[in-house]
């Protein structure tokens, strides 16, 4: 079983410069889980990406893994 919260905090730990900052929290509905990530308010242009495209990678990179497991994931970015 993959465990999702930490693949996304290590992802979003990588790409910011303060990775005390990155905070992710996790709801489960049944089959749903829902992801959100908290990083520092300066950080958030790096893990957004130009027109969102670094988040669009995110989302796709969590779905694959949560598809291991034949789950789905939705991520939040605040």
């Amino acid at each position: 079983m993959v465990d999702l919260q930490l693949v996304l905090t290590d992802i979003a730990k990588a790409i910011v410069d303060d990775p005390d900052q990155v905070k992710v929290t996790q709801t489960s509905k049944g089959k749903v889980t829902e992801l959100t990530l908290t990083v520092a308010p300066d950080e958030m242009g790096k893990v957004i990406g130009r027109r969102g495209r670094i988040a669009l990678a995110i989302r796709s990179v969590m779905k694959a893994a949560a598809n291991v497991d034949n789950r789905q994931v939705t991520v939040e970015i605040k």
